[in-house]
């Protein structure tokens, strides 16, 4: 609603009624200013606003990361103010990030931003298009590119497939694909270029999953953050706006929903027995490789049949459609035509062995940078579980990050994959699924379900947890496929 000086002496009167006095006193010219209200609590709509980390109460430590934060990104953003949850692994995060969008590399900075939208559009997550369209224009690109993907070069168009297939099924990608990038004469890439395409194509794609699995809200300035209507509140002033003060008492369903806490409290007690016991089942005995190989492949086709949502799919919207080709295509089809993944042995190619250097020949630095941050979200641990502190999380943390690449074909020989299905119940795997595979389908529902008795910073270390597991899938079979294609 727009007001104006010259409306009639009722509507100003009534204006009024919502302005404290300092805010009268300022007079009626003032009135034609249009001020934007919140349209949600804080940066996640998962996560109520009080328990994450209000700017001005930090530590010296993430006063720091903040600070590096603005200066790399301008802005603090919602992503940054949610992952500060774990400040070790926000510190790797933004490191990476600003190496990959601002310092020295293959692909000029206005071909990284888009690339980052490509990547986010994939799956249809407007925080991250909106934020990098902003971005792309601030390093010179150009408005045209923004009216959809037949606007960009050639050689950007010819990015879409790798883009579509890394996003939705990367055990497909081959190495006629990276051929096809490579000797498209004047359209072509250089293997250095495609590295860099490869990884920032990855990281996106994971950072979506990360958005839409920690409900992440856009800021205030952003489209779908602010909305210029009146609150229907008493006692409220619209000054309150300019102080961060939303004048609504915030009502949020904790992490264990309608749950009780005796129920929720059994299945932490159930989950801590079960680990106990796998424990002793290793120190006794070990299956043989045949077993092994066995259970693995039984975890991988159950895995096709856990469903990612119960909800109607929504098209993508043309904002965020544009930005690629092939709106149908996504993981979904896979797993509706009953087809199988094929079984990526990591003893035949890991990151360790094959990909950090691969990576770190043609993007010298960026192969430290991922490994280090693979290894911060792997290790990360305060030995705590819900209410229990002093517990050795590995055998749990290990069972996330090898269910999740099992979903993507990929096995490891020396794990026994029976483990997954006495830690991860059916809940936590559609919630893992879900983010991981078709993250814009994730709701505040499947957030809630799982380890309702555990805390929103052990939620968002899961996150963490899928996020950088996926992004070594998709980067396995991308680096996998280039390294064929060099031999």
């Amino acid at each position: 609603m727009r007001l104006a000086a010259g409306h009639s002496h009722n509507q100003a009167y009534a204006v009024q009624g919502l302005l404290c006095n300092p805010c009268t006193s300022r007079g009626r010219k003032e009135l034609g200013i249009r001020i934007p209200r919140p349209l949600g609590h804080g940066p996640s709509r998962f996560i109520p606003e009080k328990e994450i980390l209000q700017v001005g109460t930090e530590d010296a430590q993430m006063h720091t990361l903040f600070a590096d934060s603005f200066v790399t990104l301008g802005r603090l953003d919602n992503i940054t103010l949610v992952m500060v949850f774990h400040p070790q692994y926000l510190g790797s995060f933004l490191k990476t990030q600003h190496y990959l969008l601002q310092m020295d590399g293959p692909l000029p900075l206005h071909y990284r931003h888009y690339i980052g939208i490509m990547a986010a559009a994939r799956h249809q997550c407007s925080y991250l298009v909106n934020l990098h369209v902003n971005d792309f224009l601030h390093v010179g690109g150009d408005p045209k590119w923004l009216n959809g993907l037949e606007n960009a070069p050639h050689k950007l168009q010819n990015l879409g497939e790798l883009n579509k297939i890394l996003a939705h099924r990367p055990w497909l990608i081959t190495k006629e694909h990276i051929e096809q990038l490579l000797k498209t004469e004047e359209h072509s890439w250089s293997l250095a270029e495609l590295i860099h395409a490869v990884v920032l194509l990855t990281h996106y794609h994971s950072l979506a999953s990360f958005t839409f699995g920690c409900g992440i809200s856009p800021e205030i300035h952003c489209e779908g953050g602010h909305t210029f209507k009146l609150p229907s509140v008493s006692n409220y002033c619209i000054c309150d706006i300019t102080n961060g003060n939303h004048g609504v008492d915030e009502t949020h369903v904790s992490p264990a929903g309608s749950i009780s806490t005796t129920e929720s409290f059994c299945e932490v007690e159930a989950l801590m027995e079960k680990m106990k016991k796998l424990q002793e089942c290793r120190d006794e005995e070990e299956a043989s490789q045949e077993e092994m190989a066995t259970r693995f492949e039984i975890e991988k086709r159950e895995s096709m049949f856990v469903c990612c949502s119960e909800d109607e799919e929504s098209a993508p919207t043309r904002d965020v459609s544009r930005h690629f080709e092939d709106t149908s295509y996504g993981y979904k089809d896979f797993s509706r035509h009953g087809m199988h993944v094929p079984t990526f042995r990591v003893q035949d190619y890991s990151w360790e062995d094959h990909g950090y250097s691969l990576v770190n020949r043609l993007y010298p630095d960026v192969g430290q940078l991922i490994d280090e941050k693979f290894h911060i979200a792997y290790d990360l641990t305060y030995n705590t579980m819900a209410m229990h502190k002093d517990v050795d999380t590995s055998m749990l943390r290990r069972a996330i990050w090898n269910y999740i690449h099992c979903m993507f074909g990929i096995r490891y020989d020396d794990y026994d994959y029976g483990e997954i299905n006495q830690l991860l119940d059916r809940s936590f795997k559609v919630y893992i699924k879900t983010v991981v595979c078709t993250p814009e389908k994730t709701t505040k529902r499947m957030y809630d379900s799982f380890w309702r008795q555990f805390k929103h910073s052990e939620k968002v270390h899961v996150n963490l947890l899928l996020i950088e597991a996926r992004m070594q899938a998709e980067l396995l079979y991308a680096l996998r496929a280039i390294t064929h294609y060099m031999t």
